[in-house]
């Protein structure tokens, strides 16, 4: 078997030097005619073109599949499912669940002015996603008032964000987000740690989740290739109707 060496391409370029050539040329260079005619002008800024988002949050960007396909499989998620993600950054995971999900079924909380830039400007257009219509709203603690009362998820998940949050506004979250999550079957999982909840001691972190409607049921690993190690993930349903 011929050993898997990386050749250079057509045009091997850095994401630096392509990005110095989209400045340079004002975008694609048609090379004849006049200067201020002979180029047209990108769809998109040209640090979005090149993909500089995708380290955003780390690479490998392909890590996303695995984190989707272990949160629908643990959620048995059809593409009826309805599934508000917090914090989806540049969509690295939320693409997956997009294109499997149905019509305005993916909804997200995004708090980073950028990141939003880079997921609609080029990730869902250059992915053929638009008409997917998902929810992509910015803002911040853990204000879910713009997705409408009614809405019922199966799945809500928070990837490495609850870490980055005072405890006390990850409670004002999940207070919020109970009567948002299907009974009994609906999930909710949290990546990382759950320190919001056991810095409280084991006895008061139960208290409080059930004076919430929640019941804690259990920790998940799975390997990621976002960490070069395993993943862990903690999972909880509302218990009440």
């Amino acid at each position: 078997m011929q050993d898997n060496i990386l050749r250079k391409g057509i045009n091997p370029r850095t994401r630096a030097q392509q990005l110095q050539d989209l400045i340079q040329f004002k975008g694609i260079s048609h090379y004849e005619g006049p200067e201020s005619e002979n180029h047209t002008a990108l769809p998109c800024p040209g640090e979005l073109l090149v993909e500089e988002h995708h380290s955003n949050y780390g690479e490998p960007w392909a890590g996303g599949r695995d984190v989707f396909e272990f949160l629908a499989e643990s959620s048995h998620l059809s593409p009826n499912s309805r599934v508000l993600e917090i914090g989806c950054g540049t969509l690295r995971v939320g693409l997956h669940f997009i294109r499997y999900l149905g019509p305005e079924h993916y909804h997200c909380l995004e708090r980073d002015e950028l990141s939003l830039m880079s997921a609609f400007r080029y990730e869902l257009p250059s992915q053929g996603l638009l008409q997917k219509r998902p929810l992509i709203v910015r803002g911040e603690d853990m204000d879910f008032a713009k997705f409408g009362s009614r809405v019922v998820y199966d799945l809500i998940y928070a990837s490495a964000v609850f870490l980055h949050m005072p405890g006390k506004l990850v409670w004002v979250g999940l207070e919020r987000l109970v009567s948002k999550l299907k009974p009994y079957d609906g999930r909710i999982f949290v990546s990382h740690n759950m320190k919001f909840c056991s810095r409280l001691g084991g006895e008061e972190c139960t208290k409080r989740l059930t004076s919430l409607g929640l019941e804690y049921l259990g920790k998940h690993t799975h390997d990621s290739l976002l960490f070069n190690h395993y993943e862990i993930w903690f999972e909880f349903r509302r218990s009440k109707a």
